[in-house]
């Protein structure tokens, strides 16, 4: 299966992950924090992810540890997503003992000078965004809009590149037809009136996606 899979969901705690692999999300993505949004200490993070990696076993869930990479190592997780305030704070080492642990490595970007910073990372995937407008984070980044993605996606190739930020299911098509790879999603799962039915809609509409892609590519 491809990662990360086209449906990308993003949470914030491990009840979220147990609903979401029982459903049978791919790829999930635990952004979690502690009080006032205060990075977790390291023994609360390594044991949140430990928890999540229990959650995720026996699934098909991949669970992407979002920030703790010093937790996900130490329990033995598989995927790491960082933001660029997290690449800024490593130093060159500590990229090179994320890599020889074996973890894959998403960064996000949201102008050219963070593009350029990610891919001298040679990440396993791009996000790119804010696409739409988003009030679940404060931004230091004006929307970048639809456009943009076929911009980004020229630029790096093969790299899969991941679309967040106010994404609705209802958008979904014009974001895939744009060229992204795979779209994280928080806000029209985590605050969608009908969860369960959502990600279903979700689901369906990523694999008729990828359908079309291939037969796309086959016929080009």
């Amino acid at each position: 299966m491809p990662y990360p899979e086209r449906f990308y969901p993003v949470v914030d705690s491990v009840a979220w992950l147990k609903r979401l692999a029982g459903l049978g999300v791919g790829t999930v993505q635990l952004r979690a924090k502690g009080p006032g949004q205060t990075p977790l200490s390291h023994a609360d993070a390594l044991s949140l992810v430990r928890e999540a990696l229990d959650a995720a076993r026996g699934t098909a869930t991949k669970l992407v540890v979002n920030d703790y990479w010093q937790a996900a190592i130490e329990a033995k997780a598989q995927h790491l997503h960082l933001g660029q305030e997290d690449l800024a704070a490593l130093a060159d080492a500590d990229i090179k003992v994320i890599r020889a642990a074996g973890l894959t490595l998403g960064l996000s970007t949201h102008d050219d000078a963070e593009l350029d910073n990610a891919l001298r990372h040679n990440p396993d995937y791009v996000a790119l965004g804010p696409i739409f407008p988003t009030t679940l984070k404060a931004m230091r980044f004006a929307p970048q809009g639809v456009p943009r993605i076929a911009e980004w996606k020229k630029r790096i190739g093969k790299i899969p590149l991941v679309a967040i930020g106010g994404i609705r299911l209802e958008q979904a098509p014009e974001i895939f037809a744009a060229g992204v790879d795979s779209i994280a999603v928080v806000s029209d799962v985590t605050q969608h009136p009908d969860p369960d039915a959502r990600v279903r809609d979700w689901l369906a509409l990523a694999s008729q996606s990828a359908r079309d892609t291939t037969l796309l590519r086959r016929t080009a």
